[in-house]
């Protein structure tokens, strides 16, 4: 008899624990989706086709992946990378991009102090825990952003660049339409979930590699995205990075990290060895980690079977020369501006690219040092690669009456 009640007690006990685990769970996604709605206030149109039903799981270890060079914005592996999928937190990319390019038009400034308002405060998610009120720098605010993926931080941070969340998410999709991405749809600033009712951000990897290699561009994004563990609000708050490549991956300075159950773990991963960079983008992997192992596969395969190989130098001539009409000289020879370099498969031959040079006839003087003269266009393969500047080494004056009789018209 007496052990019957205590298998009826324990019973009791187990029955009343699920209960009360299944009344918390609600709860949980309730105050989610609350905190997603401060983030998409706005009217969103109605969203593609695409975007009205749930992603199918992905067979392998990934939805969607593609490994592209940067510079060249050459793709060197695809695995149906142009198909849209939940970006989760991947959606900061495109804040860190709009940020990047304010602090580098002088519009932004990193020591700018962000106040943070109620709404960002109710940010669910990852977060540094922001008060109503309090300020940081814009610096410190990106490095909560990049490193940890704060949702607090971001919501902030679009506030103080755009006036509110709504007008950041507009601006965010200005900037998508303007790279000329076509599978690519913010509806929030922060990637969270969204409610019920609600559309995904959505991306593919070809997108996210897009805006990867604009990003890497930014020697501040770099330096966020890096950073492997510092310190917040005075270091009594620990960033640690999302991004596990930093930490295992030789040469991997970035990027960002998204998840959440539908869209799986994603990653933008970066790296640089021997001159060379890449950009790994795996969407929708079911488990954890697999993404990063598999970023780290693809970036390896790239360094392994390809290069950069040097064209020209910075400041070297080329053989062909402008005339200059009216001149101290009759003509110049242009250098290149930048370095010339070409992505080629590491057992390329060397007559497998040439360079079209596009100059015109004549140039008028003066002409001053770093007057564009026109560009050496990188072909590779019948295809152009790259396009490089060039310049005039020196300022070439008005001739002399003299000479402008003689035949320097």
């Amino acid at each position: 008899m007496n052990l019957v009640r205590l298998v009826s007690r324990r019973t009791l006990l187990r029955a009343g624990i699920v209960v009360a685990a299944s009344a918390i769970v609600p709860s949980i996604f309730v105050s989610e989706a609350e905190a997603r709605r401060h983030g998409t206030a706005h009217k969103a149109p109605p969203p593609p086709a695409h975007e009205t039903h749930q992603p199918n799981p992905p067979a392998g270890p990934y939805a969607t992946a593609c490994v592209m060079e940067p510079t060249t914005r050459t793709v060197i592996f695809d695995h149906d990378m142009n198909r849209p999928w939940p970006t989760a937190s991947l959606a900061k990319m495109m804040i860190m991009l709009i940020v990047a390019e304010k602090v580098a038009d002088g519009s932004l400034q990193l020591t700018d102090k962000v106040t943070t308002s109620a709404a960002a405060t109710r940010m669910g998610g990852s977060q540094v825990y922001l008060k109503a009120g309090e300020t940081f720098t814009l610096d410190e605010m990106m490095q909560a952003i990049v490193v940890h993926s704060a949702n607090d931080a971001t919501y902030a941070v679009a506030e103080y660049i755009a006036g509110s969340a709504d007008a950041a998410v507009q601006m965010m999709n200005l900037k998508a339409a303007e790279l000329g991405l076509k599978n690519t749809h913010y509806y929030s600033v922060h990637g969270l979930p969204p409610a019920l009712g609600e559309h995904a951000d959505v991306s593919s990897a070809y997108d996210q590699a897009v805006i990867a290699s604009k990003l890497v561009t930014y020697p501040d994004i770099l330096r966020w995205s890096a950073i492997d563990v510092t310190g917040f609000r005075n270091g009594k708050f620990e960033l640690r990075n999302t991004n596990h490549l930093v930490r295992t991956y030789p040469g991997c300075d970035g990027l960002k990290t998204g998840f959440y159950y539908e869209a799986g773990f994603n990653v933008v991963a970066t790296a640089h060895r021997n001159g060379m960079r890449l950009v790994a983008v795996v969407l929708g992997s079911p488990r954890k980690d697999q993404n990063f192992s598999e970023a780290g596969t693809m970036m390896s395969q790239g360094f392994l079977n390809y290069e950069m190989r040097e064209v020209a130098s910075k400041g070297k001539p080329i053989a062909q020369s402008v005339t200059v009409k009216g001149g101290s000289v009759s003509s110049i020879k242009p250098v290149w501006a930048a370095d010339a370099t070409v992505f080629l498969k590491r057992d390329a031959k060397k007559g497998s690219y040439s360079i079209d040079y596009k100059l015109p006839d004549t140039v008028a003087a003066p002409v001053k040092a770093g007057q564009s003269l026109g560009s050496g266009e990188i072909i590779v393969e019948g295809k152009p690669q790259q396009a490089i500047a060039l310049i005039s080494p020196s300022d070439v004056l008005r001739g002399s009456l003299f000479q402008r009789l003689m035949g320097y018209l």
